[in-house]
């Protein structure tokens, strides 16, 4: 049985306290604590204070950070403001670029900035879940896909600039809906499971550096494409 020590952000207290309860669940024995937070710079950095100095993770280091956030915007372009088109960016593109630089720093601290040529060894892996948007969009998606194209964008230029330094930085394609639970529209590949997702995570942060994913396609299998 794998036993994890897990911190948990979102939103809503009540969707992180379903998160940690299937998770103490499936995982026995394992640590998962919560911080309700949205993706504003303060808020960000404030989580990610109280997760360095939580007694929880006390002489544990961090080895994975994951950044998923379900967000769309849809609206008839000439319907759109401009700030409401910049406020979508900085929601999302915002949010990824603090989570990112608040779990670099995280990473550096518990691992150290040695080189990879210089330890041959690996000090994490960073995840960015991205959506079909990343690659192309829907009419009146505008902000949307300026958004998602964005974090895919900065995926790549973190991945050509700390990969020497020992850290795996990937971006997901989640092609379908992703639910917590493992049912009929699961078996028949309408929908992808949580439990699906999380396996390829850890799979992906097992990885060494004789070979890393940088981009992965997820689909279920009925999923057109």
């Amino acid at each position: 049985m794998l036993c994890l020590a897990v911190a948990l952000l979102a939103r809503r207290q009540e969707g992180l306290n379903s998160v940690r309860s299937n998770l103490q669940e499936t995982s026995p024995g394992s640590i998962v604590e919560t911080f309700p937070t949205d993706t504003s710079p303060s808020n960000l950095k404030e989580a990610f204070q109280s997760i360095k100095t939580h007694s929880s993770f006390k002489d544990l280091k961090l080895k994975v950070a994951v950044y998923s956030v379900k967000h769309s915007s849809k609206k008839p372009f000439m319907n759109e403001t401009y700030e409401e088109f910049t406020e979508s960016l900085e929601q999302y593109v915002g949010g990824a670029f603090t989570f990112s630089q608040e779990a670099l720093k995280l990473f550096f601290e518990h691992h150290g900035e040695s080189s990879l040529s210089e330890t041959g060894e690996k000090k994490g892996t960073l995840i960015f879940t991205g959506t079909l948007g990343a690659l192309r969009c829907n009419a009146e998606f505008a902000a949307y896909g300026a958004g998602r194209s964005s974090v895919r964008q900065l995926a790549q230029t973190l991945a050509r600039e700390i990969s020497a330094k020992g850290l795996h930085v990937v971006h997901t394609i989640a092609n379908g809906a992703i639910e917590d639970k493992n049912g009929e529209d699961q078996r028949i590949g309408k929908k992808m499971s949580a439990e699906a997702v999380g396996k390829t995570y850890l799979w992906l942060s097992q990885q060494e550096p004789e070979l890393w994913t940088h981009e992965l396609d997820m689909r279920p299998a009925a999923e057109k494409f």
